[in-house]
């Protein structure tokens, strides 16, 4: 049987776990991985709310169109639009050089977008803890 609670709580269980790691990264000087770990947190976040309203199936990775579609439900959440979006660079570019013009990711990322990430997918699960309660 499905349960839509249970799925949710192993999402946000993830994306938690996800933005500890975005921390520690951060705090070893791993920027990319901070910023890619930041992203995962706020995507598996947004999932997790999917998954309590009910989906069976969440597909893609992006976080402005996982917000996206919750803003019909929440148009309140239409304020983590920036945050998202911030979220979404960090996908492709911070994980393989050919998501780069020139360089590495381990080279290109900064402390400060590190740091911006972190903010960014801290804002967008904290709503959705709001959401579930938790």
């Amino acid at each position: 049987m499905h349960d839509p609670g249970a799925e949710a709580n192993r999402w946000l269980d993830q994306a938690r776990n996800d933005l500890a790691f975005a921390r520690y990264a951060l705090e070893g000087g791993f920027f990319h991985q901070a910023c890619f770990n930041a992203q995962q947190a706020a995507e598996k976040g947004l999932k997790a709310l999917h998954y309590a309203h009910g989906a069976r199936t969440v597909l893609g990775h992006s976080v402005v169109g996982l917000l996206a579609r919750l803003t019909s439900a929440a148009p309140d959440l239409e304020a983590l639009g920036d945050a998202a979006a911030e979220l979404d660079l960090y996908y492709i570019p911070s994980r393989y050089p050919n998501g780069l013009v020139e360089g590495t990711p381990h080279a290109a990322f900064t402390r400060s977008q590190a740091e911006r990430g972190i903010a960014a997918a801290r804002s967008i699960l904290a709503a959705v803890e709001i959401r579930l309660g938790t």
